[in-house]
């Protein structure tokens, strides 16, 4: 069984913000795999069904990102998980808009949400890297992942999201290599690859 968590800060006001973009993608995986409506437990919401056959969790924590940590490892301490059945999808500052990454453990690079998960639960579980794009100026950083994502970039936004969810068994069967090219190549073929290279 995997646990996938998608983090956001809750509530309307953060519902578009870039901050926001694992919420959106674990969302787009619940529709595409036909999971039942998610609901309150854990500190956040959770919903429980299959990815091409493999049980799988998904998970949007409600302690707002600094506090993902507790909703977190709540959850897998009542699964049972050990840190190789936990996913983490997460806004990346440092992938440029579009771009997807799968790595396991390494630093936090100042997110705060990885920085609470770690605390909670240990370093080396697999985060989904989702690029946002950096502002270009440090101070301009929690402006801009608190900030919505414009009208011209939620065609990316759908896009890798779609894509995300459409290969996510590749995920939910350890083949993170293959879901990471399926989504690059969804993305080109949706006419994002410029952006994304």
């Amino acid at each position: 069984m995997l646990l996938i968590a998608g983090l956001g800060n809750p509530g309307a006001r953060y519902a578009k913000n870039r901050h926001n973009i694992g919420f959106m993608a674990v969302e787009a995986i619940a529709r595409e795999h036909r999971y039942p409506p998610f609901r309150a437990r854990f500190q956040g919401l959770v919903t429980d069904g299959t990815i091409g056959g493999a049980r799988a969790a998904l998970l949007m924590p409600h302690t707002f990102m600094n506090d993902s940590g507790q909703s977190v490892g709540e959850a897998m301490r009542f699964f049972k998980l050990d840190l190789k059945a936990i996913v983490v999808l997460h806004d990346e500052l440092d992938l440029a808009p579009g771009k997807c990454r799968v790595k396991v453990g390494g630093g936090n690079a100042g997110h705060n949400g990885l920085r609470s998960i770690t605390a909670h639960i240990g370093n080396d579980y697999k985060r989904i890297r989702l690029g946002i794009g950096h502002p270009g100026a440090k101070e301009l950083v929690y402006p801009y992942v608190l900030g919505d994502f414009a009208k011209a970039e939620r065609g990316w936004v759908e896009a890798l999201c779609d894509a995300i969810a459409r290969h996510a068994e590749f995920l939910a069967h350890g083949e993170d290599a293959s879901f990471q090219n399926k989504v690059h190549l969804a993305m080109d073929a949706a006419g994002f690859g410029a952006k994304t290279d």
